[in-house]
């Protein structure tokens, strides 16, 4: 089974509407990149489930990038700091408007994630976003966890990461080896 049916299959037909969300981003020539979870899982040495797909856009892009998905047959639902998106399968797409994602897709890179091509938020950024997550107090603990474990993850993938972390985290995420 290759990574893109494996996909496929853990969200009910999610390839197609990932490559059309990814279509209907490239056509609209907004600048985007994914984060969260399918960025982790570009980044850390092995990828783990999710039916999530966290992306950000150019502030600039924003209403653009809303009408395209919406036009393409998303169905769109705005909260304060996002716009969730569902196609037709099983992924849940949420479009962060936070600011302090404002610069990721500047320096996002392409990348192949589960047999897709895709434009994912830099190593670092993926990091700090992971930290982010973790750190909000008003997240849930399920998810937190899971945030910790993407950020072991990504440490143990890229051990030069243990500098960038808090202390707080240091303290939770086993410090890697040197080589």
């Amino acid at each position: 089974m290759t990574g893109k049916q494996f996909f496929d299959w853990q969200t009910g037909g999610g390839t197609d509407d990932v490559m059309r969300l990814v279509d209907c981003l490239e056509r609209a020539d907004v600048t985007w990149c994914v984060i969260g979870g399918v960025a982790v899982n570009h980044w850390a040495a092995q990828p783990m489930v999710t039916q999530d797909v966290d992306l950000v856009v150019a502030a600039a892009d924003l209403e653009r990038a809303v009408k395209s998905l919406e036009d393409a047959g998303f169905r769109a639902e705005r909260f304060a700091w996002s716009v969730n998106f569902k196609g037709r399968s099983a992924v849940s797409v949420q479009l962060s408007t936070e600011s302090f994602y404002a610069d990721f897709p500047a320096r996002a890179v392409a990348a192949d994630v589960h047999g897709i091509l895709l434009r994912v938020a830099a190593l670092e950024d993926t990091l700090l976003g992971k930290v982010k997550a973790w750190s909000d107090p008003e997240r849930r603990q399920s998810k937190r966890l899971k945030d910790l474990a993407d950020i072991a993850r990504l440490v143990e993938a890229h051990p030069r990461l243990w500098a960038l972390l808090p202390d707080d985290l240091k303290s939770q995420v086993q410090r890697p080896a040197t080589s």
